[in-house]
């Protein structure tokens, strides 16, 4: 049923339903910033952990990128396929915010920094620290249609959801595992010709 209900999710998002409340328009900025960046930000992710001196953030210090997988986790956990951690979403929502303009990426990091505060105020702990139903219940309260929480919280959460399902079904997880593609949705790579004839 997960499965189901993330299959349904994603084509609520490609049609373009992210709830009846308009965004700020950093939101759907960055949204298509990532969209349009993603086989870029892979592939970014896949050299840098391979070389000798492995993956660093470039946009997130260590503490904000614990955060972001932590809320990623809970918006794609994993069940019998890897969820948003195991695939790296993290990092994929790191480097978009790298080479985000800095109007965008300074919005997510205010966002970032009240849902900490949120979870200290509701549940007096930050929120990689919250249980995993605090921090469900706090996404809860912010995807709600007529949510009370701030419009920062609200608006942080459109974001950091969109990020997700772009970093996550743009792997290879993502598409093969999760949606069962055999390469018609989407090819993240294009090796061209392989004949020994047609190479330089």
């Amino acid at each position: 049923m997960d499965r189901i209900a993330r299959r349904a999710a994603l084509r609520k998002l490609a049609a373009g339903s992210l709830g009846a409340a308009a965004s700020a328009l950093w939101v759907d900025e960055l949204g298509a910033f990532a969209r349009e960046q993603a086989v870029h930000t892979h592939a970014s992710i896949a050299a840098a952990s391979q070389s000798t001196a492995g993956w660093t953030p470039k946009a997130l210090t260590r503490q904000q990128l614990d955060i972001v997988a932590t809320l990623s986790e809970s918006i794609i956990p994993q069940t019998e396929t890897p969820g948003a951690r195991a695939t790296l979403v993290d990092r994929f929502i790191d480097g978009v915010l790298a080479e985000a303009p800095a109007t965008e990426r300074d919005s997510f990091l205010k966002g970032l920094a009240w849902m900490d505060a949120r979870s200290k105020v509701l549940f007096g702990k930050d929120i990689v620290s919250a249980t995993p139903e605090q921090q469900v219940d706090l996404l809860t309260r912010l995807s709600a249609a007529d949510s009370r929480e701030a419009r920062a919280g609200v608006d942080f959460f459109k974001a950091i959801k969109s990020l997700t399902i772009t970093g996550y079904y743009t792997t290879e997880v993502g598409l093969r595992q999760e949606l069962g593609d055999d390469g018609v949705l989407a090819q993240a790579s294009f090796l061209g010709c392989t004949h020994p004839e047609h190479q330089m």
